[in-house]
């Protein structure tokens, strides 16, 4: 009974981490691990599904991410994986992994304000430059280079950069 038991969890952890290691198309610093958008990996005989949660609903690339999840998982021996989309919960940038958050600025792209969550969507908001770190910043355009970004302008380096948005 232990051992049917650690082969499942050895089986999943093997799985998780083959899904774990997709990057996102649009920001290919980022795993979907990073970015929260991996949910759960569920193992039925040899049979593994991994669920997912879109970062908003109609984003282009979860049809490439769960393309890239199942190549991932049959190059770590598992065959006819199934990728699942979750939309509830919605996916929510609290999701982001510090690691993440860290990538993002490294990559030049403002991380989202986890302190302040959905309320951000509502009043000013205070977005560090990526690349000199100076709070004096200007929303430029709600939107960046794609829908889940915005961008801005350091008032100090004077150098664009988008910030992803708060969902």
């Amino acid at each position: 009974m232990v051992t049917v038991l650690d082969r499942d969890s050895e089986l999943r952890q093997r799985a998780w981490d083959a899904a774990a290691g997709v990057v996102d198309p649009e920001i290919p610093v980022l795993t979907i691990a990073d970015l929260g958008v991996l949910r759960d990996v569920v193992l039925d005989g040899d049979q593994v599904e991994v669920a997912i949660t879109p970062t908003y609903s109609g984003c282009p690339a979860m049809n490439m991410i769960a393309l890239e999840i199942e190549i991932a998982l049959e190059r770590a021996g598992f065959h006819r994986p199934k990728v699942r989309t979750v939309l509830s919960p919605a996916w929510t940038t609290d999701w982001m992994s510090e690691e993440g958050r860290r990538k993002l600025t490294a990559y030049g792209i403002a991380p989202p304000q986890a302190s302040h969550s959905r309320r951000a969507l509502f009043g000013e908001q205070a977005v560090a430059c990526p690349q000199c770190g100076s709070d004096k910043t200007e929303l430029l355009s709600e939107f960046g280079s794609t829908s889940c970004k915005a961008l801005w302008r350091c008032k100090t380096c004077r150098e664009p950069f988008d910030y992803f948005k708060c969902h």
